[in-house]
């Protein structure tokens, strides 16, 4: 990179260098594999210059940036640096060029040296660059090494002819970072994925935070976090890769498919046969080719998204999605009940030992009922679903795209259910009035609430899920049964004995063994015991309604750390991706939700929030006198 910097303006310069006066979107194709992306003005340029060699990360780190130029060759760098550079200076006082490359080999790699060494990151900069400089090789030494340490090594003086030229600019400051190439292998050249991924991420949160560093120094702007720095458009790619995964989670309902559509018969018979044995239940025939759809699902190309934040996120839900497939696919085999597990996990012993509790305390005198003890008194389907359209018709006041389908439907067992848009309501359900606006609020105002704000963010993925959301968001609508003043001590003793059953499940028990300890220790009815037991043993043996206590227990332990609720009603995520929705919602990505629950409107339901903000248990959320 010794070549003179000298070169013609290109033509359309005069036209970029306006649109970036203006703060608007650039992406400009600058010949042989180049490319200027600034998605409004701000006062960095990430920069890689092609050298001749397959620098694959150092590119990857620029391209995720929300201003970056990928120039095919020195050359091609001074005219749109300086120009950028003067409209830069003009309106913030000061910029700031963060320059990536690759060196060209990773001299710790010799034959004598020890397993897994420490590998080189060479930075230098400018003399009003050497705040972001210090900051940046903070982040990387700081930064979780699985497979190599970083240890960073400051250059005496530039690297290249290009970067003398750069901070010859008037206020132009200059990072340079290079880096050992450590992703591939030393003799085959072949990459290693996993490396290659945490390196982007370290080297892409390093520079963010040197650009804060730089901002914060010369008092440019206000920033919330050096994530709010990120990107705020979108590539065309990301709506492939989004659309794509869509298509394929539409295509099929994990529910549905592992839910028994004969479970009155289904009881009748395992009552015939004294409660003893396995019931034969009966599924509907599958309606997605699996290796159709896995085929489709891992060639969806991710190469072109630039953004690392989503990247990961689609990478989750690529590898959920597979996981859902084998499951449906594997129902009544041996192999269904592992696949539960990779996709809920285990039951953890302090899951385990709360809803133990939680039964010590409800056992006595509470019998779990299949419907209300009064049967004159139950509010059967007709009822529910006249509720369910009132409720419907109150959100569509707020807001009229909250579109949602209600259907009775005569093969689910009794009960309510969502799938994507739409409630179903099983035409056996039977349930005491009282219980039916906080199982609407669980499933219209967390479920549909959650799919209809999610689908308004312009990407399909948070109406159809983050990877992992469906704990979270279980936990947040039995939180709302509370917050709706319905959370009966029946109801949390169902959700706790669930847990207790997954445990057995997955220990080896059989259906009646499970069936027969829900009756004898603690008190269900047989034909409570009997839906309670098929929800865990369907299909195999799912574990998924363990997620119900383990997702409330995580969102209370949520409000008690004083964390906000916000984030939670603008899609459907996982406690994990809390922080990555503050900040996509930083960067301008997410929109604020466009409805709010209803539950929480009301002075009751603000007050019953408030009290769980200062601490409360599961057990401490029974409402027996409120209704």
């Amino acid at each position: 990179m010794r070549q003179s910097a000298k070169a013609v303006q290109p033509e359309w310069l005069d036209e970029v260098v306006q649109c970036f006066s203006d703060g608007k979107a650039i992406r400009k194709e600058v010949g042989n594999g180049g490319r200027l992306h600034i998605d409004r003005l701000l006062p960095f340029l990430f920069l890689h210059i092609g050298a001749g060699r397959d620098e694959e990360v150092a590119q990857l780190v620029v391209q995720a940036n929300a201003s970056y130029l990928l120039a095919p060759d020195a050359t091609s760098v001074m005219p749109i640096v300086s120009a950028l550079a003067a409209v830069a200076v003009e309106h913030f006082g000061a910029f700031v060029i963060v320059r990536f490359a690759e060196l060209e080999r990773d001299r710790f790699l010799t034959d004598d040296a020890p397993y897994l060494p420490p590998f080189e990151v060479s930075v230098w900069s400018s003399k009003n660059a050497v705040q972001a400089k210090t900051t940046f090789s903070k982040v990387v030494e700081e930064s979780e090494a699985r497979f190599r340490t970083p240890q960073v090594e400051e250059r005496r003086s530039p690297s290249s002819v290009i970067d003398t030229d750069i901070t010859g600019l008037a206020g132009c400051a200059l990072l340079v970072a290079e880096f050992a190439p450590i992703y591939r292998a030393p003799q085959s050249g072949n990459i290693f994925p996993e490396l290659r991924d945490q390196l982007v991420a370290t080297l892409f949160d390093a520079g963010l935070r040197a650009c804060a560093a730089f901002i914060e120094k010369h008092d440019i702007l206000k920033l919330t976090s050096h994530r709010s720095l990120g990107r705020r458009a979108l590539v065309d790619a990301v709506d492939r890769v989004d659309r794509g995964i869509d298509e394929i989670t539409s295509s099929f309902d994990v529910l549905l498919a592992v839910t028994p559509i004969n479970a009155d018969q289904a009881f009748q018979r395992f009552s015939s046969a004294g409660f003893v044995g396995e019931p034969d239940f009966l599924y509907r025939p599958l309606e997605v080719q699996m290796e159709n759809a896995k085929h489709r699902l891992f060639s969806i190309a991710f190469d072109r998204i630039e953004d690392p934040v989503l990247y990961e996120l689609y990478r989750e839900k690529q590898r959920e999605v597979d996981l859902q497939l084998s499951l449906i696919s594997a129902r009544n085999r041996k192999s269904f009940i592992e696949f539960g597990r990779a996709l809920y996990g285990p039951v953890e012993p302090l899951l385990l030992a709360e809803a133990e509790n939680i039964l010590e305390a409800l056992s006595t005198g509470n019998p779990v009922m299949h419907s209300s003890g009064d049967e004159t008194q139950a509010a059967d389907s007709a009822y529910v679903e006249r509720r369910a359209q009132s409720m419907i018709a109150a959100y569509r006041r707020d807001l009229a795209d909250f579109k949602v389908d209600v259907e009775i439907r005569d093969d689910l067992p009794s009960g309510l259910m969502v799938s994507n848009s739409r409630l179903l309501i099983s035409k056996k359900t039977l349930m005491d009035p009282r219980r039916v606006e906080p199982l609407l609020s669980h499933e219209i105002g967390v479920h549909l609430l959650t799919y209809v704000n999610g689908s308004s963010q312009g990407l399909r993925l948070f109406r159809s899920g983050l990877s992992g959301y469906e704990g979270m968001q279980e936990g947040l609508a039995v939180f709302a049964e509370y917050l709706a003043g319905g959370m009966t001590a029946e109801r949390l003793k169902l959700i706790a004995a669930r847990v207790i059953a997954c445990a057995d499940m997955l220990a080896g028990a059989t259906f009646d063994e499970t069936f027969h300890r829900l009756v004898r220790d603690y008190d269900f009815t047989r034909v409570g015991a009997f839906n309670l037991a098929l929800r865990v043993y369907r299909g195999g043996g799912l574990a998924k309604d363990a997620i119900y206590l383990r997702g409330l227990l995580e969102l209370l332990d949520h409000l008690k750390r004083g964390a906000a609720l916000e984030p939670f009603w603008m899609g459907k995520i996982a406690s994990s991706h809390f922080s990555v929705m503050e900040e996509l919602a930083s960067r301008g990505l997410l929109k604020a939700p466009a409805v709010h629950p209803l539950f929480l409107r009301s002075t009751d339901g603000r007050e019953r929030l408030e009290r769980a903000r200062q601490g409360l248990r599961p057990i401490d959320l029974i409402q027996s006198k409120e209704n």
